[in-house]
């Protein structure tokens, strides 16, 4: 490597000692050498406080050593939260936050409203003060719903307008009329429809059957059902869901369904146009029975041909697993559209149950994760009965 006139090798040296001192940190054990002062002193501190705790420094082991802790105390945790804050990027500030619920047991200092007013919300905080829902005292509670709400509104305006623009979209062109206006003409379909009719003198085909698209309206009517897994791994995926469940809800051309389960199920239908008490009705944890949740959304199908179905799960399953595959295969053979979605976030490749989504593929519902930006897609397609958009890693 050539070092360009200008670039001093000493100062990138020693930047490249101070950050490996700040992942170390510290004591003659690292081999840096390097001393911290002023805010990298600091920076230091905030993380020895979280990802030091525990660590024993060996016999007369000089300089700081990692094991400062947060402690149970919230005055305490309240400064940290502040200093990181002041001292790291949101986005690192949100994995350090959820490494400090999950390092030092937080979750239950997140019950007083001073602490969640120190917080930086996003989707994984929903999702722990959503597992703590039940033992929030009702002041907490007041100040949980409006950390909630921020969140929820911050991603439907992220997601909404191009939602309902690919599904509206979807709706028009899954509405094929036989007599379209010249605008409306699917020119593609109406060439393919029309190939046997080609003149090679003329070099053309002549169009004896025009295929267009309609346009949705309110008595065009689509029909999605959402049944969305509760337990502790899906809580992500649940935020999403309940946000994607209120934009489609909003849309007069889509009937939209909206079940939670675990081992019991819970229809939210009647909650959609507020998230955040969708949100709130949800319960994280417990257990999983998809074969009583399919029963329960099979049950409230009354247009299978106009109907999608999307199953948001783990595939972890507790109930009857051939009594699962036979309603989906029902499902479809009745002319509903079946997609299985591993998970609905943008958290990478989910934990799932291999053998259940390897049966699902055999009936032709394959399983994959979704992430939220992707979602639109894959409901558009499935409303227009074609292939899903199937992302290459799944």
């Amino acid at each position: 490597m050539t070092v360009g006139e200008g670039y001093d090798v000493t100062d990138a040296g020693q930047e490249r000692l101070r950050r490996w001192r700040l992942v170390l940190g510290g004591g003659p054990a690292d081999g840096t050498g390097c001393a911290l002062s002023g805010r990298d002193a600091a920076m230091d501190g905030a993380l020895a406080a979280l990802y030091g705790k525990g660590d024993k420094p060996p016999a007369g082991r000089t300089g700081r050593d990692r094991s400062a802790g947060l402690g149970g105390s919230a005055p305490s945790v309240a400064r940290w939260l502040g200093d990181i804050r002041k001292y790291f990027p949101s986005s690192v500030v949100q994995v350090m936050q959820r490494d400090a619920i999950d390092r030092l047991g937080l979750a239950s200092l997140l019950l007083e409203p001073e602490m969640l007013e120190a917080v930086e919300a996003d989707v994984h905080l929903v999702g722990t003060l959503l597992s703590l829902n039940k033992a929030m005292p009702e002041t907490t509670r007041v100040t949980a719903r409006t950390v909630v709400r921020k969140v929820v509104e911050d991603l439907e305006k992220r997601l909404a307008t191009r939602t309902r623009a690919t599904l509206t979209g979807a709706l028009d062109r899954s509405a094929r009329v036989s007599r379209p206006r010249h605008h409306d003409i699917d020119w593609n379909r109406t060439i393919a429809a029309n190939l046997k009719n080609y003149l090679p003198e003329y070099r053309t085909v002549v169009p004896e059957r025009l295929i267009g698209y309609g346009r949705a309206s309110q008595s065009v009517k689509k029909e999605v059902v959402l049944c969305v897994d509760q337990s502790g791994s899906m809580a992500a995926s649940v935020v999403y869901a309940s946000v994607f469940g209120a934009v489609l809800a909003s849309m007069r051309s889509v009937s939209t369904r909206l079940v939670v389960f675990d081992t019991a199920v819970v229809d939210l239908t009647d909650q959609l146009d507020d998230p955040v008490d969708v949100l709130f009705g949800t319960q994280l944890g417990g257990g999983t029975d998809i074969n009583r949740a399919l029963a329960y959304c099979q049950s409230r199908i009354t247009r299978p041909a106009e109907t999608v179905v999307v199953l948001i799960s783990d595939l972890y399953e507790g109930g009857i697993r051939d009594e699962m595959l036979k309603r989906v295969a029902a499902m479809k053979a009745s002319g509903a559209q079946f997609v299985t979605l591993l998970a609905l976030s943008d958290e990478g490749a989910p934990a799932y149950d291999r053998e259940h989504a390897a049966a699902l593929a055999a009936l032709g519902a394959p399983a994959f994760a979704c992430t939220p930006d992707l979602f639109p897609e894959v409901m558009a397609a499935a409303i227009e009965k074609r292939p899903l958009p199937i992302p290459d890693a799944v």
